[in-house]
Protein backbone atom coordinates (compact mmCIF):
# COMPACT_ATOMS: atom_id res chain seq x y z
CA UNK A 1 0.00 0.00 0.00
CA UNK A 2 0.88 3.27 -0.62
CA UNK A 3 -0.36 6.72 0.67
CA UNK A 4 -1.19 9.29 -2.00
CA UNK A 5 1.24 12.71 -2.47
CA UNK A 6 -1.76 14.96 -0.85
CA UNK A 7 -1.99 12.41 2.19
CA UNK A 8 1.26 12.52 2.80
CA UNK A 9 1.60 16.36 2.50
CA UNK A 10 -1.70 16.48 4.61
CA UNK A 11 -0.04 14.80 7.25
CA UNK A 12 3.09 16.61 7.33
CA UNK A 13 1.14 20.11 7.15
CA UNK A 14 -1.22 19.05 10.06
CA UNK A 15 2.42 18.03 11.77
CA UNK A 16 3.81 20.80 11.04
CA UNK A 17 0.62 22.85 12.30
CA UNK A 18 0.72 21.14 15.66
CA UNK A 19 4.61 21.69 16.52
CA UNK A 20 3.58 25.33 15.99
CA UNK A 21 0.28 25.51 17.93
CA UNK A 22 -1.48 28.52 18.33
CA UNK A 23 0.97 30.08 15.40
CA UNK A 24 -0.47 31.35 12.21
CA UNK A 25 2.37 29.94 9.44
CA UNK A 26 3.12 30.91 5.93
CA UNK A 27 2.45 28.20 3.34
CA UNK A 28 5.95 28.56 1.87
CA UNK A 29 6.90 28.28 5.35
CA UNK A 30 5.26 24.60 5.39
CA UNK A 31 5.88 23.84 2.19
CA UNK A 32 9.65 23.99 2.58
CA UNK A 33 10.03 22.65 5.69
CA UNK A 34 7.59 19.29 4.49
CA UNK A 35 9.49 19.35 1.29
CA UNK A 36 5.98 19.64 -1.10
CA UNK A 37 5.39 22.12 -3.67
CA UNK A 38 3.65 25.12 -2.79
CA UNK A 39 0.95 24.50 -5.82
CA UNK A 40 0.28 20.91 -3.88
CA UNK A 41 0.19 22.32 -0.69
CA UNK A 42 -2.31 24.73 -1.57
CA UNK A 43 -4.47 21.89 -2.64
CA UNK A 44 -4.21 20.05 0.28
CA UNK A 45 -4.56 23.07 2.64
CA UNK A 46 -7.61 23.74 1.04
CA UNK A 47 -9.25 20.56 1.87
CA UNK A 48 -7.94 20.74 4.97
CA UNK A 49 -9.59 23.73 5.68
CA UNK A 50 -12.39 23.03 4.16
CA UNK A 51 -13.19 19.97 6.36
CA UNK A 52 -12.34 22.09 9.43
CA UNK A 53 -8.78 20.59 10.15
CA UNK A 54 -7.07 24.14 9.47
CA UNK A 55 -8.02 28.11 9.54
CA UNK A 56 -6.47 29.00 6.45
CA UNK A 57 -6.52 33.03 5.77
CA UNK A 58 -5.62 34.76 2.78
CA UNK A 59 -3.45 37.52 2.05
CA UNK A 60 -0.71 39.14 2.98
CA UNK A 61 -0.93 38.84 6.50
CA UNK A 62 -2.82 35.48 6.36
CA UNK A 63 -1.35 31.78 6.80
CA UNK A 64 -2.61 28.77 8.18
CA UNK A 65 -3.46 27.13 11.81
CA UNK A 66 -5.10 24.08 13.33
CA UNK A 67 -8.85 25.20 13.47
CA UNK A 68 -8.92 22.09 16.44
CA UNK A 69 -6.45 20.54 19.12
CA UNK A 70 -3.95 18.16 18.47
CA UNK A 71 -6.11 15.62 20.27
CA UNK A 72 -9.15 16.27 18.02
CA UNK A 73 -7.73 15.72 14.52
CA UNK A 74 -8.25 11.88 13.92
CA UNK A 75 -5.47 10.68 11.94
CA UNK A 76 -8.00 7.75 10.10
CA UNK A 77 -10.95 10.61 9.41
CA UNK A 78 -7.22 12.64 7.50
CA UNK A 79 -6.58 9.74 5.18
CA UNK A 80 -9.77 8.69 4.70
CA UNK A 81 -10.28 12.25 3.04
CA UNK A 82 -7.74 12.22 0.46
CA UNK A 83 -7.85 8.41 0.32
CA UNK A 84 -11.30 7.59 0.11
CA UNK A 85 -11.63 8.36 -3.84
CA UNK A 86 -8.70 6.17 -4.56
CA UNK A 87 -9.42 2.51 -5.44
CA UNK A 88 -6.90 -0.04 -4.01
CA UNK A 89 -7.82 -2.27 -6.88
CA UNK A 90 -9.53 -1.73 -10.10
CA UNK A 91 -11.98 -4.34 -9.15
CA UNK A 92 -13.04 -2.11 -6.55
CA UNK A 93 -15.03 -0.15 -9.17
CA UNK A 94 -17.55 -1.76 -11.22
CA UNK A 95 -17.75 0.48 -13.46
CA UNK A 96 -14.26 0.52 -14.50
CA UNK A 97 -13.48 -2.98 -13.70
CA UNK A 98 -12.18 -5.31 -16.52
CA UNK A 99 -10.86 -7.80 -14.47
CA UNK A 100 -12.33 -11.66 -15.85
CA UNK A 101 -11.88 -13.01 -12.30
CA UNK A 102 -14.69 -10.52 -10.37
CA UNK A 103 -16.79 -13.44 -9.61
CA UNK A 104 -14.61 -15.61 -8.68
CA UNK A 105 -11.98 -13.97 -6.88
CA UNK A 106 -11.46 -14.06 -3.38
CA UNK A 107 -8.69 -11.96 -3.16
CA UNK A 108 -10.74 -8.48 -3.33
CA UNK A 109 -12.67 -9.18 0.13
CA UNK A 110 -9.60 -9.89 1.42
CA UNK A 111 -8.17 -6.49 0.37
CA UNK A 112 -11.70 -5.13 1.38
CA UNK A 113 -10.48 -6.72 5.09
CA UNK A 114 -6.84 -5.68 5.23
CA UNK A 115 -7.81 -2.00 4.22
CA UNK A 116 -10.55 -1.93 6.85
CA UNK A 117 -8.17 -3.15 9.35
CA UNK A 118 -5.61 -0.28 8.13
CA UNK A 119 -8.51 2.52 8.66
CA UNK A 120 -9.28 1.00 12.02
CA UNK A 121 -5.38 1.05 12.94
CA UNK A 122 -5.74 4.81 11.97
CA UNK A 123 -9.00 5.78 13.78
CA UNK A 124 -6.75 5.18 17.13
CA UNK A 125 -3.94 7.85 16.22
CA UNK A 126 -4.46 11.52 16.68
CA UNK A 127 -2.33 13.89 15.43
CA UNK A 128 -1.55 14.91 19.06
CA UNK A 129 -0.08 10.87 19.31
CA UNK A 130 2.62 12.28 16.19
CA UNK A 131 3.89 15.26 18.06
CA UNK A 132 3.62 15.72 22.01
CA UNK A 133 6.97 14.77 23.04
CA UNK A 134 8.57 14.22 19.60
CA UNK A 135 11.98 15.94 20.26
CA UNK A 136 13.50 15.30 17.15
CA UNK A 137 10.37 16.77 15.13
CA UNK A 138 10.24 19.57 16.90
CA UNK A 139 13.68 20.11 15.80
CA UNK A 140 13.04 19.50 12.31
CA UNK A 141 10.19 21.88 12.22
CA UNK A 142 11.97 24.42 14.29
CA UNK A 143 11.48 28.13 13.53
CA UNK A 144 13.92 30.81 13.92
CA UNK A 145 12.27 33.04 16.28
CA UNK A 146 14.16 36.01 15.83
CA UNK A 147 13.77 36.10 12.33
CA UNK A 148 10.86 38.58 11.73
CA UNK A 149 11.55 39.04 7.98
CA UNK A 150 11.24 35.18 7.30
CA UNK A 151 8.44 34.41 9.15
CA UNK A 152 6.53 37.54 9.86
CA UNK A 153 3.60 35.81 10.70
CA UNK A 154 4.67 34.30 14.20
CA UNK A 155 6.33 37.33 14.58
CA UNK A 156 3.20 39.31 14.78
CA UNK A 157 1.76 36.96 16.66
CA UNK A 158 4.38 37.19 19.31
CA UNK A 159 4.15 40.43 19.74
CA UNK A 160 0.17 40.72 19.80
Amino acid sequence: MRLTTRTNIAIRALMYCAVHDGQTIRSAQIAEACNASANHLAQVVNALHVNGFVHAIRGRMGGVRLARPARAVNIGEVFRLFEADVPFTECHVEETNTCPLLAACRLRDAISRALSAFYREMDLVTLEDLVKGNIKLESVFALAADDDEAFPCAARAAAG
